[in-house]
């Protein structure tokens, strides 16, 4: 297949981490055929590949009703109960009939040979099932061999989501602006070739995952930039709650490993934070001191950081824990290790980080977006469950109960439409005189935005700050599309488009928001 050759599918999916696969895995059980797009040279690179505590069900002495109230007071209030209620009646037969049955995820088990549960932050229960500190990694394989074994899948990857394909917008016809707006896939960049493929699907699922990478200090990998919210913002979808970031409150402070991402689970099991001196500080701001909700936690190291002038400070697990710390955390002790830091022994030294993003495409209770055509799943969507303020590992669960409801409900209404021609649609423009990349612009632009989110639209946000960020975020917006009009196609200049666009979305709705709720925090 030629690289400008359009391409023809049932379903396109864009993302492949446990959301994406789970939607893909339900279309393609069912005969339909799917492509599914991943932007790296490998499909596992994904949030879900780095997520490390584990995933939520429910515990031996647990309650449907209890996780309930978990996570809408972590929510600070404002979780949608229907999407609550979806999530808490599905977790353990997807938990544990599809992933641990059907994929054979090998979840820990304890000494007698029972499912291993641990507990994070606002939890109530011991629920939380893991694979080690791997559990993302080991899921999010799992889930592609099982994608792999089936034939109507393909998969792309190097492939990078410029913008979707939408109807009237891209059709050549005037008469298509008699009809109602629908998504009919989406323009897709081959990296390798820097030529846009035009992709037609019946239906497309956006699973793009968050933009923590639009902030300095992030838990998320590079590739974190927001491309669903931007997308989708372009095309007028219903975008919401995008003010409420979540910062995850101990990410791993050192040069060599700076998006490393030091589990909640390390203080489910005992570890405390302290300052540069020795000092625990937790009980001056919560009753629930180490274990309080990520929000508090990260704010409270701000402020500690701020009150002593640090750059960061210290997770102590060495000094509480009663296990054996490199065989529940092995892959957080090696990473430490090459940095130089035996967790046994040495107390971690971590910042806050954007972790999390809580609002997105609004969709809902079957991923349904308000572009009919466009399901979105994940973190790339808005379905109500974290309200505020996320509840930890219920991330994962979230993509794997949306994408799974999703391809169900794709399946359900999938019939068979007329195809559209080629000629119908807009053919990407290259301009005339393409200008080259230069990198030192695109690097020099990103630090410019995740410097100016991180001081001005970080933890704790003042109007004054938003604004200025506004400002500058604005103005850099109109350089950056400028160059992209002119320069010629490359994945690095997509993302960056993707990221500008996303910061504004969250600038934007921190400035609209006049109320402290959860991770959104006014300090004016």
């Amino acid at each position: 297949m030629s690289a400008t050759e359009a391409i023809r599918t049932d379903v396109l999916v864009i993302g492949c981490g446990i959301a994406g696969a789970s939607a893909a895995y339900q279309a393609a059980q069912a005969g339909l055929d799917v492509v599914v797009l991943a932007k790296e040279s490998v499909a596992e690179e994904s949030n879900t590949f780095y997520a490390q505590g584990g995933i939520v069900t429910l515990g031996p002495d647990d309650d449907p009703a209890i996780l309930r109230d978990d996570i809408i007071r972590t929510g600070d209030g404002l979780s949608d109960p229907e999407a609550v209620d979806i999530l808490v009646l599905e977790c353990r037969s997807l938990v544990e009939g599809f992933l641990a049955g059907e994929l054979g995820v090998p979840f820990d088990r304890d000494g007698t040979g029972a499912l291993d549960y641990a507990q994070e932050a606002s939890h109530s229960r011991r629920r939380i099932l893991h694979v080690a500190d791997t559990t993302g990694r080991t899921i999010e394989e799992k889930l592609l061999a099982g994608l792999r074994r089936w034939p109507n899948i393909r998969i792309l990857t190097g492939h990078t989501a410029v913008d979707l394909l939408t109807l009237p917008h891209h059709a050549k016809s005037p008469i298509a602006y008699y009809r109602a707006p629908r998504c009919l896939g989406a323009y897709v960049l081959d990296n390798a070739s820097r030529r846009v493929r035009t992709i037609l699907a019946q239906t497309t699922v956006l699973a793009t995952g968050g933009c923590g990478a639009v902030f300095l200090n992030t838990s998320n990998p590079a590739g974190a930039n927001g491309a669903g919210y931007a997308m989708a913002h372009r095309a007028a979808v219903r975008i919401v709650n995008m003010e409420y970031v979540q910062f995850h409150p101990t990410i791993l402070y050192h040069r060599d490993a700076p998006h490393f991402l030091i589990s909640e689970t390390v203080r489910g099991e005992g570890a405390r934070l302290k300052t540069l001196d020795g000092k625990t500080f937790m009980e001056r701001y919560s009753d629930r001191r180490d274990l309080a909700p990520r929000d508090e936690v990260a704010r409270a190291i701000y402020e500690e950081m701020i009150n002593g002038n640090a750059t960061h400070v210290l997770l102590d697990l060495a000094s509480y824990a009663s296990i054996d710390v490199a065989k529940r955390f092995p892959n957080i002790a090696e990473t430490c290790a090459r940095c130089g830091i035996d967790i046994a022994r040495d107390p971690i030294p971590v910042v806050p980080g954007a972790h999390y993003c809580c609002g997105g495409v609004l969709a809902d209770g079957l991923g349904r977006t308000s572009l009919k055509g466009l399901y979105a799943v994940g973190e790339a969507s808005c379905t109500g469950l974290h309200g505020a303020n996320r509840l930890a590992s219920t991330s994962l669960l979230e993509g794997l109960v949306w994408g799974t409801r999703a391809g169900r409900d794709i399946v359900d209404r999938f019939a068979p439409a007329e195809p559209i021609p080629d000629s119908g649609i807009h053919e990407w423009y290259y301009p005339a005189h393409e200008e080259s990349i230069d990198p030192a612009l695109i690097n020099q632009d990103w630090l410019t935005i995740r410097s100016t989110m991180w001081n001005y639209a970080g933890v704790m946000r003042r109007s004054k700050r938003m604004e200025r960020a506004k400002a500058d975020l604005e103005y850099l917006k109109h350089r950056i599309e400028k160059f992209y009009q002119e320069a010629i196609m490359d994945a690095s200049l997509v993302g960056l488009r993707h990221g500008i666009e996303t910061a504004l979305l969250i600038v934007h709705a921190a400035l609209a928001n006049p109320v402290s709720a959860g991770a959104h925090f006014r300090v004016d």
